[in-house]
């Protein structure tokens, strides 16, 4: 691969020649390496750049901060500065830090850390993608030192790491998920004896902490093709380590001439079919976790074939506990996930059935400000490889998608909750907290999504009260 022109014009930008100016009045030699020199090869946004100093990085960002009026944050423990810029529109972070070399302990990822020069920093690197770097100085070219052929693994999309894969993986196991991450965003492959030193060292995994392991598979999920990244974790054998509810999913099973389809090559199409619609991760979090439960309730009824029966109900409740192991948030982004997953089949049964007005409003009652993301979810549900039956639900949900619409504006349920609670259901009859007050909101509340009774208060009251004296009660004088 040619090196691009795009970065020797980007490093002739005044804060680079500042970096390079003070650094030589500093007397120290100054290197931005890693992300940012792989991402303008690609032509990819790149918001951040990383500087490796054969000397103090602390001490380079204190006099190029001040010279540049940025602000400086100094993390000490770690050897590191960091400049936000303003007014630029490229460029937001600049990391300082010092070349170093690393050596590991086989009961932690935690490096032992020595001062280094720009070669032990690249030996270091997790790839060699990431290891290319471009000294800074005053009259700048974009040579780019490459000595682990970065350059030439960009070129043939490939993920490799610099030394040996086995000590690689090992010393810093979440370099593991870090290949797969990688490879995901960028859509490359892992190199064969790469790949072989991520199964050889899977276990390792373990050491590392579940909430760096959730924020790399959370940046596989977001990525353009999910599917790339969860193929590659089944195939060295970390999914079932972190996810083996997904896992349980693979493979098809076939009694006499009845089989069911793959679920967990279906979700991960499900998964794609949804990226190609939103960015939100709780949604693909959603599309992951759909059919989540299809193993516990796989069942072979003669006459009938396989049945999920339930699974939607089973699915919302291993949610949480999904959510609690991999460190993921335990407030309303799971609980939107959980409604989710209780929710998908409910379009799809009325797509099968007659669309009542009842059934959708309990629908959007249910669903509430979540019901686009819903028919989001239950478009990209749809993987059969029968053309006419693809084209007739995705015509069907829309549908129920307009019937929705047409009943939000008439009776206004979305993220509704009924015109009369239980405080004043008690001042009106004159009683104390009982089972009869939530009897009377059930009432009023199916009477409403029934179309019994308008959406309105008025409407409510007069049935509430009609209800109640059917059980003797009469309201306060």
């Amino acid at each position: 691969m040619e090196q691009s022109n795009h970065i020797q014009e980007l490093l002739e930008q005044s804060f680079i020649r500042q970096i390079a100016k003070d650094a030589k009045e500093l007397d120290i030699r100054v290197f931005v390496i890693g992300g940012w020199v792989r991402d303008m090869q690609l032509e990819r946004d790149s918001k951040d750049m990383d500087f490796v100093v054969e000397g103090s990085g602390i001490q380079l960002a204190e006099v190029v901060a001040k010279n540049l009026d940025a602000k400086l944050t100094v993390f000490k423990n770690f050897g590191t500065a960091m400049i936000k810029l303003k007014d630029t529109n490229e460029i937001s972070e600049l990391e300082f830090v010092g070349a170093r070399k690393e050596s590991y302990r086989r009961d932690s990822r935690k490096p032992i850390v020595e001062d280094g020069s720009l070669e032990d920093d690249q030996n270091r690197r997790d790839f060699t993608i990431n290891a290319m770097a471009i000294e800074l100085k005053e009259n700048q070219d974009s040579t780019i030192i490459d000595p682990f052929n970065g350059l030439e693994d960009l070129q043939n999309k490939i993920i490799r790491t610099p030394l040996d894969p086995d000590i690689t993986f090992s010393d810093d196991p979440l370099r593991i998920m870090r290949a797969i991450r990688f490879a995901t965003q960028l859509g490359f492959e892992i190199e064969a004896e790469t790949f072989e030193a991520i199964k050889r060292n899977k276990d390792r995994i373990k050491i590392i902490s579940m909430e760096r392991i959730t924020s790399e598979l959370n940046k596989i999920i977001l990525s353009d093709k999910p599917s790339h990244g969860f193929h590659l974790l089944y195939k060295c054998g970390v999914l079932d380590i972190i996810l083996p509810e997904l896992v349980a999913l693979q493979g098809v099973e076939t009694v006499g001439n009845k089989s069911h389809k793959d679920n967990f090559y279906h979700t991960l199409q499900v998964l794609d079919n949804i990226s190609l619609h939103t960015d939100n991760l709780y949604l693909r979090w959603a599309a992951i976790l759909h059919d989540i439960a299809k193993a516990p309730t796989k069942r072979f009824v003669k006459d009938i074939g396989w049945t999920f029966h339930g699974h939607e109900h089973m699915g919302a409740k291993m949610v949480p506990k999904i959510f609690s192991r991999l460190k993921l948030p335990m407030n309303e982004k799971m609980r939107y996930v959980q409604n989710m997953v209780r929710l998908h089949l409910r379009p799809i049964i009325l797509v099968e059935d007659q669309v009542t007005d009842s059934a959708i409003r309990r629908l959007l009652f249910d669903a509430s400000n979540d019901v686009d993301d819903l028919m989001t979810l239950c478009h990209a549900d749809i993987t059969s490889k029968n053309k006419k039956k693809v084209i007739r639900f995705h015509r069907n949900f829309e549908i129920v998608k307009e019937k929705l619409i047409e009943l939000e504006e008439k009776d206004r349920l979305r993220n509704w909750q009924p015109p009369i609670d239980g405080e004043e259901i008690m001042r009106t009859f004159g009683i104390e907290p009982c089972k009869t007050i939530g009897d009377l909101k059930k009432l009023i509340r199916e009477a409403i999504l029934d179309g019994e009774i308008e959406n309105s208060h008025t409407a409510a009251f007069d049935f509430m009260i009609e209800e109640a004296s059917k059980i003797g009660l009469k309201p306060k004088s």
